[in-house]
């Protein structure tokens, strides 16, 4: 068993991140995003599926050519290979986790 403070996580801007591998191989990988209104991530895709849940706030999540407004409570699945990317749309922080279906994170940036 892992047990890891989110403190101790890779961090970024407005994000951190658990990679997969780097715990005996887990298959999965992990960011755990805490969003101010206004921000968010610009087009990307991943080779594998990624899932999003939304803890809290809102935002606009676009996926190939849909745009959809999402709140807490919504769960967001984005097929391997499709364009993708949110912004918090609403006024308060946008929390979510992005649940990336590979020990290692593959980003193609678009924008």
């Amino acid at each position: 068993m892992h047990v890891i403070p989110e403190s101790e996580l890779n961090s970024s801007t407005y994000s951190r991140d658990l990679v997969g591998a780097d715990y005996g191989g887990l298959g999965v990988s992990l960011i755990l995003v805490e969003a101010p209104p206004g921000k968010g991530p610009s087009l990307h895709r991943h080779p594998y599926d990624e899932v999003f849940i939304v803890h809290e706030g809102e935002g606009t999540f676009m996926s190939g050519d849909q745009e959809r407004q999402v709140a807490a409570g919504a769960v967001v699945i984005v097929p391997a290979g499709t364009p993708h990317g949110f912004i918090n749309s609403g006024d308060v922080t946008l929390r979510l986790t992005a649940i990336h279906t590979s020990s290692k994170f593959e980003t193609e940036w678009i924008v």
